[in-house]
């Protein structure tokens, strides 16, 4: 059988979980997630898990957070000012918003904290600082 190496375009269907065991992402009941191995399109550690795997091989990844989404980065959560949101935005905690960058470039954010003089709000990715797990299985390499 052939087993992946660095560039190959493969087809794998995967289950990520926390180490809670909570599942974050799953392609259960859709196609499977399809990409070119090495090229940076998904996490560095699980893309490093797939050379040598082959046609129907299933494995589990886990996947330290220094090598998923990083740990989280305090320079990424911010007090704005309140005065400066629309009263229509919603500030509830766990609040997913998007943000515009000084060079216009949308950024996702959540908000963390609320009161009348500030919103904290946390650009971190909503995985960063966890470790995760995948269980995958290999549908095609190409």
């Amino acid at each position: 059988m052939t087993a992946i190496k660095q560039g190959d375009t493969v087809r794998i269907h995967y289950t990520g979980t926390l180490r809670d065991g909570n599942v974050f992402d799953s392609s259960e009941g859709r196609d499977p997630l399809e990409f070119a191995v090495g090229s940076g399109q998904i996490i560095p550690g699980l893309d490093a898990a797939l050379p040598g795997m082959e046609i129907g091989e299933k494995k589990r990844v886990e996947v330290d957070c220094q090598d998923a989404y990083g740990p989280i980065n305090p320079a990424m959560r911010q007090d704005v000012p309140r005065e400066g949101i629309p009263d229509d935005i919603p500030l509830d905690p766990g609040t997913q918003l998007q943000m515009q960058t000084p060079d216009g470039q949308a950024l996702p954010v959540t908000v963390v904290d609320a009161n009348k003089e500030t919103v904290t709000l946390d650009a971190n990715h909503p995985l960063a600082g966890q470790d995760l797990i995948f269980d995958i299985e290999v549908v095609s390499i190409n």
